[in-house]
């Protein structure tokens, strides 16, 4: 990957790191699940990297932390993936996760799927589909992790037209690598006409166009009994009415009746 391709790795870099510094903790065993070993190397410099397979090539146990770097979204099983990297954590180890969310290149989505309807007729699987957000953060708790957090951001990128976005991509690593794509050679016509619909409907300053990319971040710790815990229902020691400094309204003693039709207050 060319410098120029990897600055979304380097926005994805910062902000994993600003997440480790606010956990205030100190790793000595951490591991790094990426498809980019050179970019994510500069993190973590004694981290062991391991390539993103179908089996991990983690041991139970061995490790405090670790970081899977912007390749859970090219997952077949995301699921195994991060149940992998949970059996590979200490107790109270740190789970860290980066990836592409399902906003990402929601314009190219549109565009390509508007060109090809125009073009031939039909649609074809150009964009790889990316989760939400709300399913790759109940990969937390499938997984058996404590703690669970899920959130995101976007960031809006603006490139010079549809074509140089998509020899972006490629320079990034981020084809389509959909196992039911299109293999045929594309019409001659799909992607200019993909870039003047691209120009028209998502416009930006100065004749460019913008792109969405969101990134999606999962935390989450390997159990421990030093962790908190949720209460027990009914374990409270204190009222909510005191808290808000209120009067606790007893429904059942004063049941609130549904007024008839005919007695609304506009009724004569």
């Amino acid at each position: 990957m060319s410098d120029d391709a990897r600055f979304l790795h380097d926005e994805a870099m910062s902000e994993v790191q600003e997440r480790l510094q606010d956990v205030n903790r100190t790793f000595t065993a951490p591991a790094i699940v990426t498809d980019f070993p050179k970019i994510w190397q500069e993190l973590m410099p004694d981290a062991r990297i391991v390539p993103m397979a179908e089996v991990l090539d983690l041991d139970a146990g061995d490790h405090d932390l670790v970081l899977h770097a912007m390749s859970l979204h090219w997952a077949d099983d995301p699921v195994g993936q991060v149940v992998q990297c949970r059996r590979a954590l200490q107790p109270d180890g740190l789970f860290l996760s980066v990836a592409f969310g399902g906003a990402t290149l929601q314009e190219l989505r549109a565009a390509l799927a508007e060109a090809e309807t125009r073009v031939t007729g039909g649609l074809s699987p150009r964009v790889a589909p990316m989760a939400e957000i709300r399913e790759m953060g109940g990969l937390l708790q499938r997984a058996g992790l404590a703690l669970p957090v899920a959130d995101s951001f976007r960031k809006i990128v603006t490139y010079s037209n549809a074509i140089a976005l998509m020899h972006d991509l490629r320079a990034m690593g981020e084809g389509n690598a959909l196992a039911g794509r299109h293999r045929a050679i594309p019409p001659r016509a799909l992607f200019p006409t993909a870039a003047a619909i691209y120009a028209e409907s998502f416009p930006a300053e100065q004749n460019r166009i913008q792109a969405t990319f969101e990134f999606v971040f999962l935390t989450g710790w390997a159990p421990h009994e030093s962790q908190q815990k949720p209460l027990r229902p009914g374990a409270a020691t204190s009222r909510l009415a005191d808290a808000l400094s209120t009067t606790e309204f007893d429904e059942a003693a004063n049941p609130v009746h549904d007024r008839p039709d005919d007695e609304s207050p506009n009724s004569k």
